[in-house]
């Protein structure tokens, strides 16, 4: 059997679930620094290299969907791939902001 991995998904279909789904989280995992100057309204910052120590408190909820970006979708592909090995059942990752064509707050 391969090893999990977390969902690809576009852009739009990240925002789709963003405006249809109920029970999911928005993570941008770019460091802090980078979030204030702009992210996807509602996301919550987990910086890729501080996901194990953090996705505890961040992410209570195992079987919670995940949505996933940073700045360009290295990270987050890293981050995404991390959390699905500590046992995180529904991560789907969508790439950078820096390609998101939709809103973003300060």
């Amino acid at each position: 059997m391969a090893d999990k991995t977390f969902q690809q998904i576009t852009q739009q279909e990240a925002k789709r679930l963003m405006d249809t789904a109920t029970d999911f989280v928005i993570v941008d995992a770019r460091e802090e620094e980078e979030f204030i100057y702009g992210h996807i309204p509602d996301a919550v910052c987990m910086p890729h290299l501080e996901t194990e120590e953090l996705a505890p408190t961040v992410l209570p909820d195992k079987n919670q969907m995940i949505l996933i970006y940073c700045r360009s979708g290295r990270r987050s592909k890293i981050a995404a791939q991390v959390l699905v090995d500590m046992g995180y059942t529904d991560v789907r990752e969508f790439g950078g902001i820096i390609d998101w064509p939709y809103e973003k707050e300060v």
